[in-house]
């Protein structure tokens, strides 16, 4: 049977650029919409056609489907793709494609309006076998029923959008004053993202794994299940770090949930990819959560240990074409690892990071020292790219798939360490320093995990001794090729031999260590006291060059991979997720450093300062008015997420500085209190 001509992909970024790679290996012509902030954007280059289809805002574009439905009249688009997120679980666009005679690749209209709705979704899950979390159904009226309900089912409790997904409209409360804050919250934001704020409630099971099984359906009656994916490491309900298979599972429980799955699916008969999730007590019981009717965005893991192309197959089965195996014929082989690569600053509390890529560069499967490491990239950003406050702020999905799970993960932790991003904060540290963790090599996952193991958020990646002592010899390094270049440069105008000191002071985050190096043939060999007052000393093969942001070497025979940002005079450089701001000077000139003015490291505690860039949604309170520590002041909505602002100390608001509905600057003056 004959595939499409050309798809229109109604959706930007990474998941674009995904679905036009598998278009195109199939020999299909592609069309991009792009909104205004991304006229310049990776996927319009990447199709064969684009068209711009309205504003920066997403309600202005992205989400208007007589735009898009226009698009492929213009186009002659034959077919539409959604990805995920935006019209992707959208039954009246659906129906609407439908009536122009335009396919979509994805599920019945039907089919996404009974998943759609979480409530009914539960039923229908009830109603085919499957495992449901207790609790109360039921679209929830007023806060004062919501009390009621989680009082009854007891506490903690789940408070969710009932057309919800990605975390978003989502609370957990332990109390009653939870659950009052919680329903008004994940109304609120549930209307802003999805247009309605239905809510419901149910029980939250306590230390549990967010385990997903992904479906493939025909129209020709068949459907499978390709494993799962595992999915705990979880933020705010979002996910962060995604794998296949699950360490947890053993062979009998993944039989029986990939069966529910399937029955789920053939219920509504399903056609086309789709993911069932579940939450899973540490006995291994689960309990069927929603059914995702698209494309999910850590769907790479599972093509990468299953070797089946998800949105290749989505775009064969939406042109009528049957699956070419069966069930028996799934096999997962190796493990694969999947983390988000976001625009985001996990030093303060993982506030967005709105900026320009002004370098970004990530490693081939080549370059990783874990054998048998494959690497895969999804992105849909490039150097040189603008990160907006309008969308997701993601920068790329990073995958490795290796033999076992500790060499995906290591290999994984180590193409992160190897990743360049200048000119933004990202999270790649924090990925990289979870990674490594003996606690998630070991597989004991929960969605709790992060909190238990962040209880104070992220505060960077402490070397360890030896790493340190690697740190301090490489800023040596560094200095000391910097300072011979110039020598050099000096010699040859001033006509005299270049002069170039052996013995360094290197001075980071209050402390020193004096270090020596002496030259050989294939490198230095550095002696020296560290930080701590120890001696150390190290071998080292190879060297640097003033132009590499990221370079390896061979430290006492083991393969390094480091990174340098230059802030002259200062360094900073990174190892193993570990950054270290280091000032290096000949031994000779260290007793001027103490010289040197302090800066003056004085807060001003009077004035309240946006922690992000965002649109300010309202003001909890107004001038005039006593505030104790902890009272919600504002509410600042960024990158598609309601944040909630609270005063740091008791006081008077003298002065509100700005209106509702502005765009605010990260560390822009929102109030000021009283002396």
């Amino acid at each position: 049977m004959a595939l499409f001509n050309k798809i229109l992909i109604a959706n930007r970024g990474e998941i674009a650029c995904r679905i036009i790679r598998s278009a195109q290996s199939l020999g299909i012509q592609t069309v991009a919409v792009y909104s205004e902030a991304d006229a310049s954007a990776l996927h319009v280059r990447m199709a064969d056609e684009a068209v711009p289809i309205g504003g920066a805002l997403s309600s202005e574009s992205y989400l208007v489907m007589d735009r898009i439905i226009q698009a492929c009249r213009d186009t002659g688009a034959d077919a539409v793709h959604p990805g995920f997120g935006f019209l992707s679980e959208n039954a009246a666009f659906v129906a609407a494609l439908q009536k122009e005679g335009i396919a979509f690749i994805g599920p019945s209209s039907p089919a996404i309006e009974a998943m759609g709705d979480k409530i009914r979704s539960k039923e229908l899950a009830a109603e085919a076998g499957v495992s449901t979390v207790p609790g109360k159904g039921g679209i929830i009226e007023d806060v004062e029923e919501a009390l009621r309900i989680a009082g009854e089912i007891g506490y903690p409790v789940m408070i969710k959008a009932s057309a919800g997904g990605g975390g978003k409209g989502m609370r957990v409360a332990w109390s009653e004053d939870e659950a009052r804050e919680g329903f008004s919250s994940a109304r609120s934001e549930a209307k802003s993202s999805f247009g309605d704020d239905r809510v419901f409630i149910e029980k939250f099971i306590e230390n549990p794994r967010h385990i997903e099984i992904q479906v493939l359906a025909d129209s020709h009656g068949n459907t499978l299940y390709l494993g799962e994916r595992e999915c705990s490491i979880q933020r705010r309900n979002q996910k962060v770090i995604e794998e296949a298979p699950s360490p947890f599972l053993d062979a009998q429980t993944r039989r029986a949930m990939g069966e529910q799955a399937v029955a789920l699916a053939r219920a509504v008969d399903y056609v086309t990819a789709g993911t069932v999730e579940f939450i899973v007590d540490d006995k291994k019981n689960f309990y069927f959560l929603e059914m995702n009717t698209r494309i999910q965005v850590e769907h790479p893991v599972t093509e990468m240990v299953t070797g089946h192309d998800l949105v290749g197959w989505m775009i064969r089965v939406a042109a009528g074409q049957a699956l070419d195996f069966v069930q028996s014929d799934v096999q997962m082989n190796g493990w694969a690892i999947e983390a988000r690569l976001y625009a985001e600053d996990p030093l303060r509390n993982f506030l967005p990071s709105i900026g320009r890529l002004q370098s970004y560069s990530v490693p081939t499967s080549e370059q990783l020292s874990v054998e048998g490491a494959t690497l895969r990239i999804d992105s849909g950003v490039e150097e040189g790219a603008e990160i907006s406050i309008y969308y997701d702020p993601m920068i790329a999905k990073m995958i490795c798939h290796a033999p076992t799970r500790s060499e995906a993960a290591l290999g994984l932790a180590e193409a992160l360490d190897r990743t360049v991003l200048r000119g933004l904060q990202s999270n790649r540290d924090f990925l990289s320093c979870i990674l490594r963790q003996d606690r998630f090599l070991s597989g004991h996952l929960t969605t709790n995990y992060l909190p238990e193991e962040f209880p104070d958020g992220f505060e960077g990646v402490v070397p360890s001794k030896e790493a340190m002592q690697h740190l301090i010899a490489v800023s040596a390094l560094v200095r000391y090729s910097l300072t011979e270049q110039a020598a050099l440069a000096s010699s040859v105008v001033a006509e005299r031999p270049a002069r170039v000191g052996e013995r360094w002071r290197v001075f980071s985050n209050g402390h020193s260590a004096s270090v020596g190096l002496i030259a050989s043939e294939d490198g230095f060999t550095v002696v020296g006291v560290d930080f701590e007052g120890e001696t150390f000393e190290r071998s080292i093969v190879g060297g640097w060059f003033p132009h590499e942001r990221s370079f390896e070497l061979l430290v006492d025979g083991e393969l390094c991979a480091f990174q340098i940002e230059r802030r002259d005079p200062r360094m900073v450089i990174s190892l193993g997720g570990a950054n270290l701001d280091f000032l290096v000077i000949e031994e000779r000139l260290a007793e001027y450093q103490a010289l040197l003015p302090k800066q003056n490291s004085s807060v001003d505690d009077k004035t309240v300062l946006s922690p992000m860039p965002g649109l300010l949604l309202s003001f909890a309170v107004e001038e005039g008015q006593t505030v104790e520590a902890g009272d919600e002041l504002a509410k600042i909505e960024a990158m598609k997420m309601e944040n909630i602002l609270r005063a740091e100390r008791s006081g008077t608001v003298s002065k509100l500085c700005v209106e509702p509905g502005e765009s605010l600057l990260l560390d822009q003056e929102i109030l000021e209190f009283e002396d």
